[in-house]
């Protein structure tokens, strides 16, 4: 493993600790200092709705400037809001408008930094090793973020959650200045471009050239809004109908083996068509949504051994997925492109998850768990596997960067030995 790699993944872990830490901090805080759940949904929509509105123009900044440096401000920012958020807890208890406020500074660094970090592994790791890359990657965020909530759960019971968002700003740190100070080999130069809402304009434009990820997209759109449905449903339904509190957490922990184990074998697998594997891998998603249905229909402690398989598979397939898709982009969205093509996609993943989540309670007291948990498994089902009827998708073996991407690289080299 090069020096490079370990420094990126070292910094992204910290990164993605850091993050996980926010929610459950956050949560205990406000529910500790005033029990409200409309309190908590404010604190959280806070950081949500600037993070929404900021991506398009995070991706612009994002291919204007060099992508360390944007990380690291992004980095800064969401560490120094944390602190802040610390300093105001060990003061006394959580005030809503103040955590508020700070939350949506935090949602704003998230913002930025989104894209900036796909430039920054597109840029400092060649195209060779950069599946390798990215499943190693989503490994060691997986972990971290599988180890944030019981962190930050003993550390607010033991010290408070002041202490909390201090740690939680001393990893941003970290991060800010592991990451900050890589340079990127693979750069695209930056060459007096238009004005920003030119720039916004032409990202949009390049987003269209590409039929195959408008595709993807839409079923990446489906399989996340349907994962905010079963989010919410399916542990009313495990505890229901199989099994308690204990059938839950059976599915859980089934579910994060599956994503484990698929983002780590996804830099080994020797998998010829990524996009076609992208595919398969959102369309599992269908399994355990269909399980579940299944399950609201007819109940028994038994289909615990069918649901739970399922939603092993399904999270294999999403750990599959991960790398793959992240790779994909990076060798055929040209560099000077990369951030505002890229901000599209983690806009549709950002608010399609919170959308069924926010709905799927209301849309299951009108017509029970099993409607909507089953017509969404047809749905993403269908919607993913669409993306096979393109030839572009089909036939992509993801050997090497595009042409563009290629002549970009070269621009930038030629730039470097000037």
């Amino acid at each position: 493993m090069s020096w490079a790699m370990r420094r990126l993944i070292f910094g992204r872990t910290n990164a993605a600790l850091a993050t996980a830490l926010i929610p459950t901090t956050l949560t205990l805080a406000v529910v500790r200092a005033t029990g409200s759940a409309a309190a908590l949904g404010v604190v959280l929509a806070c950081e949500l709705v600037p993070m929404l509105v900021l991506l398009p123009v995070a991706g612009v900044v994002a291919d204007r400037f060099p992508a360390q440096r944007v990380v690291f401000g992004a980095d800064l920012l969401r560490g120094a809001a944390q602190a802040a958020i610390g300093v105001e807890l060990l003061r006394g208890p959580a005030r809503i408008p103040e955590l508020a406020a700070l939350s949506a500074v935090t949602g704003a660094g998230v913002a930025f930094g989104t894209p900036a970090v796909r430039r920054l592994v597109a840029g400092v790791i060649d195209g060779a090793d950069r599946l390798r890359a990215n499943a190693r990657l989503g490994v060691a965020e997986g972990l971290a973020q599988m180890a944030a909530p019981a962190a930050a759960g003993g550390l607010v019971l033991a010290a408070g959650p002041g202490w909390s968002s201090l740690l939680t700003a001393g990893l941003f740190a970290v991060s800010a200045g592991t990451l900050g100070g890589l340079a990127p080999r693979h750069a695209a130069p930056y060459a007096g471009r238009e004005r920003f809402t030119a720039e916004l304009r032409e990202g949009w434009r390049e987003t269209r050239r590409h039929g195959w990820f408008l595709t993807t997209l839409a079923g990446h759109g489906v399989w996340h809004l349907a994962a905010g449905f079963l989010l919410t449903l399916a542990p009313v339904i495990a505890v229901r109908h199989l099994g308690g509190d204990t059938a839950w957490v059976v599915i859980a922990q089934a579910g994060t083996a599956g994503m484990l184990i698929g983002v780590f074998g996804a830099g080994r697998l020797r998998i010829r068509r990524p996009l076609v594997a992208v595919a398969f891998g959102g369309a599992a998603y269908g399994l355990p949504l269909a399980a579940l249905g299944i399950a609201a229909l007819a109940p028994s402690r038994a289909l615990l051994a069918v649901v739970a398989p399922a939603y092993f598979v399904a999270m294999f397939g999403l750990g599959v997925l991960s790398p793959l898709w992240e790779t994909t982009l990076q060798h055929r969205i040209p560099q000077d492109a990369l951030g505002r093509v890229g901000s599209f996609d983690a806009l549709i993943s950002f608010a399609s998850r919170p959308l069924g989540m926010t709905v799927a309670a209301p849309v299951a007291a009108v017509t029970g768990t099993a409607a909507p948990l089953l017509s969404l498994a047809v749905l993403v089902a269908g919607a993913n596997l669409a993306m096979l009827l393109l030839a572009d998708v089909r036939g992509y073996r993801g050997s090497a960067p595009g042409a563009r991407e290629q002549a970009v690289v070269a621009g930038a080299a030629a730039v470097d030995d000037a």
